[in-house]
């Protein structure tokens, strides 16, 4: 393992090339990450990154939105199948028809969505900016927001705007069983109870917390509380212990019964260190955004970006 990351460290060496990481990817890849982030930081990483080759270790629409950020620059993912079972929740010729159906509407978008439907947004957003986008557009005009509808009920939950909601949804932030998460917080009544808004309502009315991966690790590093459950994908378990290594850190249980008792997404961990290292020695698989699509994706991300500074 330990040849397999310095052999990793001295290809992105030699090529001029940077890692960005997502916070739900296996730990040995963090581990050889430039940058491990949330969805909004990695775009923002993207477009300032000083490298010849991107190697995004994430998923497909992650790696889609580097390229879109960064057209000069050659973008790779180590597995092409890594999808989004949210991004694929919508696919774009019913989602045109549904714009269509409502063409007042201002469309905002979540990123966790394909290159394709950015480009029918008005705005994109993630779900650190989410509610600061929703705020920002005026209260006369009516929204769309899509893909999760999830995300899109905790936005009008926070801000009291009406929104059509487009049906989909995250099958891992889907996976979280309430009754289990009250058997564990019965055995841990001391741990606060952390989720992610692509959570179902159920699950987000028992968290003392709600808010990105990135939020989620800034709240447990700054509240003096020592134990935490943790209801989003796994992965995050990593790189939250690193920042609190003092803390306990419990996974939110799943409907399933899995190895881990955990949350999971199998997209996600389809990328490994040997494929890093085989995406990085050929240089592919590559990312490639046809250009119309690419210059009208750029423009609802570069209103997302302008809104969240």
């Amino acid at each position: 393992m330990n040849s397999l990351k310095e052999r990793i460290l001295a290809l992105k060496k030699e090529k001029n090339a940077v890692i960005l990481a997502h916070y739900y990817q296996e730990a040995p890849i963090q581990d050889v990450a430039d940058y491990v982030g949330d969805s909004l930081g990695l775009s923002i990483e993207a477009m300032k990154a000083d490298a010849d080759i991107i190697l995004f270790a994430g998923v497909h629409f992650m790696a889609e939105t580097a390229k879109i950020l960064n057209p000069t620059k050659k973008i790779i993912l180590p597995d092409l199948k890594a999808g989004c079972s949210l991004a694929e929740s919508c696919p774009p010729d019913l989602f045109q028809k549904f714009i269509d159906q409502h063409p007042d509407h201002i469309v905002i978008t979540y990123v966790n969505c394909s290159a394709e439907i950015k480009a029918l947004s008005d705005i994109v957003c993630t779900s650190s900016n989410a509610v600061k986008i929703v705020k920002a557009v005026p209260k006369d005009r009516p929204i769309i927001f899509a893909p999760d509808k999830n995300l899109g009920k905790y936005i009008i939950s926070k801000t009291g705007r009406g929104m059509l909601l487009w049906d989909g949804s995250c099958f891992v932030h889907e996976a979280f069983s309430l009754d289990k998460l009250i058997e564990v917080h019965k055995l841990h009544p001391d741990a606060k109870i952390i989720a992610h808004p692509e959570s179902e309502t159920h699950i987000l009315e028992t968290a003392s917390y709600i808010g990105s991966t990135a939020g989620m690790i800034d709240y447990v590093k700054t509240n003096p509380n020592n134990k935490f459950i943790v209801a989003t994908e796994a992965g995050i378990l990593h790189k939250m212990q690193q920042e609190v290594p003092h803390k306990i850190l419990i996974p939110a249980p799943t409907k399933e019964d899995n190895t881990c008792a955990c949350s999971e997404c199998g997209y996600m961990k389809m990328n490994t260190l040997q494929k890093v290292y085989d995406c990085l020695l050929n240089e592919t698989p590559e990312i490639i955004v046809p250009a119309y699509i690419r210059e009208k994706a750029l423009l609802p991300i570069e209103r997302m970006l302008e809104l969240s500074k």
